[in-house]
């Protein structure tokens, strides 16, 4: 499959600067994050992708969307694969807003408040990627797979640490990577 980290966020910009949490909830993409999105696309274009799976953050469906329509793909929205919960860029937006902004995106796998209450411990986010790895494996055609995801669960899935829009390929039937350092 192909890991996608979401384009730059407002959060990105900000914290890239000043190395502090800017409070932003839920960011969207910045200019430069939606040219990211728009560079995946032709990025893909050679790929046979026929499922996209994203986080339910605003980042990621933002990325996704391109992606999607030139695909002519629904996007399948999965909380496995969102971001460590640890900033306020980590609080998402309820079901029925996400809903009305990507009406033909596929929320059925969320819950109104999908995102955790309080800071995801480390081990946690090991185990959702675990997790997500399992049930990716399951899937005869994993390999067709699209996720649009994050810095730390792309970090948890591979022990790579990617910078906004870039790609990684991952095998969810090889090893899981033995570890990984958090630091940014």
């Amino acid at each position: 499959m192909i890991l996608l980290r979401h384009g730059q966020s407002e959060f990105n910009l900000l914290f890239t600067q000043t190395r502090r949490d800017p409070g932003i909830v839920d960011p969207k993409l910045t200019p430069l994050g939606h040219e990211q999105a728009q560079a995946a696309v032709f990025a893909l274009a050679g790929e046979r992708i026929r499922r996209i799976i994203a986080s339910p953050y605003t980042r990621a469906l933002e990325t996704a969307a391109p992606i999607a329509r030139a695909l002519e793909l629904p996007v399948i929205v999965n909380p496995l694969v969102g971001e460590r919960y640890a900033f306020a860029c980590d609080i998402g937006s309820p079901r029925t807003e996400l809903e009305r902004a990507w009406p033909h995106h596929d929320f059925s796998g969320i819950d109104e408040v999908w995102w955790p209450a309080i800071e995801e411990p480390v081990e946690t986010l090991a185990g959702r990627a675990a997790r997500f790895r399992a049930e990716m494996a399951a899937l005869p055609d994993w390999s067709d797979t699209l996720v649009v995801s994050h810095w730390g669960f792309i970090l948890a899935m591979t022990g790579e640490k990617v910078t906004n829009g870039q790609l990684l390929r991952c095998d969810p039937t090889g090893p899981a990577p033995d570890g990984f350092s958090w630091h940014h």
